[in-house]
């Protein structure tokens, strides 16, 4: 029978190796040392790499399916704009502090999907979930979003992950991805102009010229 604590401690520890030492680094004796298990175990658990990656990448699933459970339950579906914006600038702040070694993990494994068609479509199922979620939390905030604008919304926050992760300062300033809050309200009011609530600071056009 198998030890499915074990076996979630050395898939979480290949995850951690993941995001330190690449690719590359991915051994079994790798994991087994971060794991802090007798030399041999992961391959007993995971006889080949790639039933190593099989596993790590399915486990990346689960925490994404945990993480996006935990942030529903905080902050259910987005009622405005205002929710809408807070609840996607939360999952660029996981990405950039908690979830930044899952999502170093997840980067690695994509690279490795590029070769590997199986790995990509377990991997698929964690962008497909976010194409799927994003678009009616655009409606259930009051945005008519159609299909392409709910997608361009989930690919340029998919982008900036990218970006985050490496952290380079002046990329992070020419994105405007130094302030989390002010890239998701301008993203939004990009691809939504019109829906955006005008104020004194963001209306562009003097009261007098408006009447």
């Amino acid at each position: 029978m198998v030890n499915q604590a074990r076996k979630d401690l050395l898939r979480d520890s290949a995850i951690t190796v993941l995001a330190e030492e690449g690719g590359r680094g991915l051994t079994h004796r790798a994991v087994d040392v971060a794991a802090g298990v007798p030399q041999g175990t992961t391959k007993n658990y995971f006889p080949a790499r790639d039933t190593l990656l099989r596993g790590v990448a399915e486990r990346c699933v689960e925490h994404y399916r945990e993480a996006t459970a935990k942030t529903m339950d905080a902050r259910p579906e987005p009622t405005d704009r205002e929710e809408l914006a807070a609840m996607l600038r939360g999952r660029l702040h996981d990405v950039a502090g908690p979830g930044r070694p899952r999502m170093l993990a997840y980067m690695q494994l994509q690279a490795e999907a590029s070769r590997k068609s199986w790995l990509a479509a377990i991997l698929d199922q964690i962008a497909a979930a976010d194409f799927a979620s994003f678009e009616p939390a655009q409606r259930a905030a009051g945005l008519p979003a159609t299909r392409q604008q709910a997608a361009i919304v989930t690919l340029a926050l998919h982008g900036a992950i990218l970006h985050l992760l490496a952290d380079g300062p002046d990329t992070l300033a020419a994105a405007g991805l130094n302030d989390l809050d002010q890239f998701v309200r301008s993203l939004l009011d990009t691809v939504h102009p019109e829906d955006r609530i005008a104020t004194p600071e963001t209306d562009p056009l003097p009261a007098a010229k408006r009447q």
